[in-house]
């Protein structure tokens, strides 16, 4: 099993998975915070971690806030970070609505999950061309849904 070294930097709830078969470990709110409709915000968690080599930890939103409207964005950490984890939200709640509705989420609120994955490293090589595939350069809906 990996390890997983955790530093708290406020009062907030120790990371922890919630039960033996999730595959994130919740963050929660370092602070109190508004969000207004419409509005992005960047807000702590109040923890520093030390990611082992060859991992990486990947921020990623939790369903029950989005389903109420905060959508948490999704982040990349290297294990060479030190420093606060903080989490990017925004507020898509009541569209249509006057831009001065907004959402307030309590310090020690859930926020978001950090799931840790093994990275391979690639070396880099230039070419002038890459080998053909039946997709190619197909992109966005090339399957004809979308």
């Amino acid at each position: 099993m990996t390890t997983l070294r955790y530093k708290l930097l406020a009062d907030v709830p120790h990371p922890a998975y919630q039960t033996a078969g999730a595959s994130g470990i919740d963050l929660c709110l370092s602070e109190d915070a508004q969000i207004w409709n419409g509005k992005t915000v960047i807000v702590g968690t109040g923890i520093a971690v030390e990611i082992p080599p060859g991992h990486e930890g990947h921020i990623r939103p939790r369903s029950s806030l989005s389903a109420n409207g905060i959508v948490g964005h999704f982040g990349t950490i290297d294990s060479d970070y030190r420093g606060e984890l903080r989490v990017v939200l925004t507020n898509i709640d009541q569209p249509g609505t006057n831009c001065y509705s907004s959402i307030t989420l309590r310090k020690g609120d859930r926020i978001a999950q950090l799931v840790i994955a093994p990275v391979e490293r690639v070396e880099l090589v230039r070419v002038e061309q890459l080998s053909e595939t039946a997709r190619g350069e197909r992109g966005f809906g090339h399957t004809g849904r979308r």
